[in-house]
Formats: structure tokens, C-alpha cells, sequence
């Protein structure tokens, strides 16, 4: 595998590099945590298809293709609606608040603060977004180097961590239109073209499968739906996702840029199935599903294409993990670690917050075992503690602090008891979560006196872009 090696061992170095360039770029705090909202549509839209397509859209959804045949896609392409609906409806109003939380918004529509709350459900919905990507490490080095599984995710967390801190959320743009590019090449180009001619086309499938890996529905209505809720929904509301639209240069870059990067996630999806199902075909016996990406990339790949084809896998959970890290570091110094200071962070505090956060995501990695279960669990924590809250900001004028406070904290708790009674793959949780979460929002807004006419006056004068908010950031240190 010396042509691997030194493929893969390139594009570390790339990466690496990448960062230490977006450390001379990084010198405010808008250019750290929203790449001094200067990105056109190219780079937006690559930026954006890399954060939402990581680990559990790379191996996960080649798992679930070679669990359900193309009824795998549906995972990612839930993924995909949510980032179209995000773009059509809501970037450019998003643009136009220029915060850099979900918190602020939060705040700045309700009066008072809900940001602490916010962002303690937020920034656990972060911190296991980036321990997902960064468990699905194992599965690359393993086939690489032969290594334990806690040495690969050791290895791979190291170096997102590494460029993270860097730079911030340059090193991440610069290292994600990188990542994207080798992605595209990997799996369009590569991978799944050769996995099915391998398994003798569409033919060869049907030959070889049950008819139901052909359905697009096998994998389970209730299954679909719930992945609407978590994934689709998720994807409106998700830090990781909104920190990427406050670094669009205007509002049209956002929602052109998205719509392509929606479509993107549609088509990548697709091809993720497809890959997983021709894995079936041909090794129908493998001990764990988990593993089918790595196996088919093992077995079918000559030496340098398959060292291309695992660097594109590295890309997917590399650009993930890295914009869920500076997430939660954006969540952690903007809505909890600011509680405690008179002055805002800068540049330096951020960075070591990011680091700290890297070093506890690559420990909880080395306990979990299961990628999507931990994804499940990070966006059930997000759409049944903050959905009703965020929506119910953007569009519902008679809700109160109080409604949202309610609703946060109503939904996160049922969210977690399900989980723990009825397990983490288990639908329930998040229709009960939804539904408290709800009830609870409308049943004290309207309980409560109304949002204060100023405030309405700020957050409806904030929307209309006509008042633009200081960009507070100070010069690098803090």
C-alpha cells in the first residue's frame, strides 16, 4: 500500500498547510469563527456541502446502502432537503442579522436572555456532531495502518484539531473547498463507478439481491419520517450550519450557493446507496455493515486510486468534524464562557477553547462505537430542545421568552428520557420531544405578556438589513 501511504500522506500535509496559511488570515474574531463573512458562491456552496457531509453521510450512508439497497439514500437526502429548504426560506434573513450564534438570534428576537440555555442544548447537538466524524476515523486508518481503532481516531482528531485552531474558520473554508474537490473526485469519479461495474451493473444486482434493496421504501416509512424531522429539520437550525451562512458576503450568495450545495447533498446521497449496495453484492457476509465502505475500498481498488479514494472518506469526516469543532467553540465563548467576562473573547481564547473542546471530542470518540447512533443522538438533542424556539422566533410574533425558555427545556428533557427508556435508534424520542416541546411554547407564550415593542422594533429593523450590528471583534489577542 506504499502508493496509498504516500497519497494519503499528501493530502495531510496539504491540509495542514492549508491551516497554517488561514493562520495569517485569522486575525479578528469575525475572521476566526465566520471567515470575515467574505465567501462568494464557489466557496460557499463547497464549504457548505463539506460540513453537512461527513462521517455519518460518507460511512454511515454507505451503511445504510448496504443494509437497505438504495432505501439508504434517505438519510442523506433528508440532509439535502434540509439545505435547500434552509436557503430557499431562511439564509437570507439569517445574513442580514449578522450574529454568530443561534443564542444571539435568540436573544435579539425575544428580549432577554435565552442564550444560556440555547446554548447548552446547542453545544451538546456540537460536541457529538464532532465526536460522530471523528469515531469514523477508525474505519480509514484501519485500513490504512492496521491500527486499533482508538489510535486512528487519535490520529485523525489530531489533525482536525490541529488546523482548527489554527485558523479557525479559514483554515476550515481553505481545507473544505480542498476536502470537497477530493470528495467529489473519490466517490463520483471513482468509487462508485468501479463498485458497479464490479458487481456487474444494474443487472448484476438485481442477479445477485432481494428485491427490496431495489425499493425506495424498504427502508421503513416510519424510518423516513423520522429522518425528516431530525435530518431535514436539523439542518435549519444546526450552529455548524448557520455559522457557515454568516460567511456569505451578501444575502444572494447564500441562497445560490446553498441551493447548489442542497442539490449536491441530493445527488451524494444517491451515490453513497449505491456504493453500499453494490458492497452487498459482493460481500454479502461482512460481521458489521459499518465496515462496508472500507471493505469495498480495500478490495476493489488498486494501490494510489484507493489511497485517493480513503483521503476522499478522510475529507468527508475531516470537514464535518472540523466545522462542528468551531461550532462549539463559537457556542461555548458567545453564549456560556461570555456569562463570566465583561469583555468578549478574542482570537487567543478562542483557539484554546477549540483546542480543549478537540482534546474532549477525540476521548469521548475512543468510548462510542456506533457513528449514526451518536449522530442520532447529537440531532435529537437539537430539533427537540431548539426547533419550536427557533421557528417559532422567525415566525410566530406572540411568542414570548418565557414560551421559548419553556419549550427548550420541556423538549430536551423528554428527549432524553426516551432515549434512555426507549433506546437511541428509537423513533419515539423525538416525536414526544417535538410535541412537549410544542405544547409547552405556545401554552406559556400565550400565558405570558407579549415581547415588548421595542424589542419587536429591533429584531424586524435587524431583518430588513437596514441596521447592521458592530462587528465588535478587536484586534487578535484577548
Amino acid at each position: 500500500m506504499g502508493g496509498d501511504y504516500a497519497v494519503i500522506g499528501l493530502y495531510v500535509v496539504a491540509m495542514i498547510g492549508i491551516g497554517w496559511y488561514g493562520l495569517r488570515l485569522a486575525r479578528t474574531k469575525s475572521d476566526y469563527l465566520v471567515a470575515g463573512r467574505r465567501l462568494g458562491w464557489f466557496m460557499y456552496s463547497g464549504t457548505m456541502s463539506a460540513v453537512v457531509l461527513g462521517g455519518a453521510s460518507t460511512i454511515g450512508g454507505v451503511k445504510l446502502g448496504y443494509t437497505y439497497g438504495i432505501s439508504g439514500a434517505w438519510l442523506v437526502i433528508t440532509i439535502g432537503l434540509g439545505i435547500l429548504v434552509l436557503h430557499a426560506v431562511f439564509a437570507r434573513r439569517l445574513v442580514k442579522l449578522r450574529v454568530y450564534t443561534v443564542g444571539e438570534m435568540l436573544d435579539l428576537r425575544y428580549g432577554g436572555s435565552t442564550s444560556t440555555i440555547s446554548g447548552v442544548v446547542m453545544w451538546a447537538y456540537t460536541l457529538m456532531l464532532t465526536v460522530t466524524s471523528t469515531l469514523a476515523f477508525a474505519t480509514i486508518f484501519k485500513v490504512l495502518l492496521d491500527i486499533p481503532d482508538a489510535a486512528g481516531i487519535a490520529i485523525g482528531g489530531a489533525i482536525v484539531v490541529l488546523y482548527s485552531v489554527l485558523g479557525g474558520m479559514w483554515s476550515i473554508t481553505l481545507t473544505d473547498i480542498a476536502q470537497f474537490v477530493v470528495k467529489t473526485i473519490g466517490i463520483f469519479a471513482l468509487l462508485l463507478p468501479i463498485a458497479l461495474t464490479s458487481a456487474g451493473g444494474f443487472d448484476g444486482l438485481r442477479e445477485r439481491l432481494d428485491g427490496s434493496y431495489f425499493s425506495f421504501t424498504s427502508i421503513g416509512g416510519g424510518t423516513i419520517f423520522t429522518y425528516v424531522l431530525i435530518y431535514g429539520f436539523g439542518l435549519l437550525i444546526g450552529q455548524d450550519i448557520w455559522q457557515r451562512v454568516f460567511t456569505a458576503r451578501t444575502p444572494r450568495v447564500a441562497t445560490t450557493g446553498g441551493i447548489i450545495s442542497g442539490v449536491y447533498c441530493l445527488l451524494y446521497g444517491l451515490a453513497g446507496a449505491l456504493i453500499g449496495t453494490a458492497a452487498k453484492a459482493l460481500y454479502p457476509d461482512l460481521a458489521s455493515a459499518q465496515d462496508a465502505f472500507a471493505t469495498i475500498a480495500e478490495r476493489l481498488l488498486p494501490t494510489g486510486v484507493r489511497g485517493l479514494v480513503l483521503a476522499a472518506a478522510l475529507s468527508a469526516l475531516m470537514s464535518t468534524a472540523s466545522g462542528a469543532l468551531i461550532a462549539c467553540s463559537t457556542v461555548s465563548t458567545n453564549d456560556l464562557l461570555a456569562r463570566f467576562r465583561a469583555r468578549p473573547l478574542g482570537v487567543n481564547a478562542n483557539r484554546v477553547v477549540t483546542l480543549v473542546l478537540g482534546l474532549v471530542a477525540i476521548g469521548i470518540a475512543m468510548v462510542v462505537t456506533d457513528v449514526v447512533a451518536a449522530l442520532t443522538v447529537a440531532y435529537n438533542l437539537l430539533v427537540g430542545g431548539l426547533l419550536v424556539a427557533i421557528l417559532g422566533a422567525l415566525f410566530v410574533r406572540r411568542g414570548t421568552r418565557a414560551g421559548a425558555l419553556a419549550s427548550m427545556v420541556t423538549g430536551s428533557i423528554v428527549v432524553i428520557v426516551f432515549m434512555v427508556t426507549d433506546g437511541l435508534e428509537a423513533n419515539e424520542p423525538i416525536y414526544y420531544g417535538l410535541g412537549a416541546s410544542l405544547v409547552a411554547y405556545l401554552a406559556v407564550s400565550f400565558a405570558t405578556p407579549r415581547t415588548p415593542a421595542d424589542v419587536l422594533a429591533r429584531w424586524t429593523e435587524r431583518l430588513s438589513g437596514k441596521a447592521a450590528q458592530p462587528e465588535r471583534e478587536g484586534v487578535a489577542a484577548s
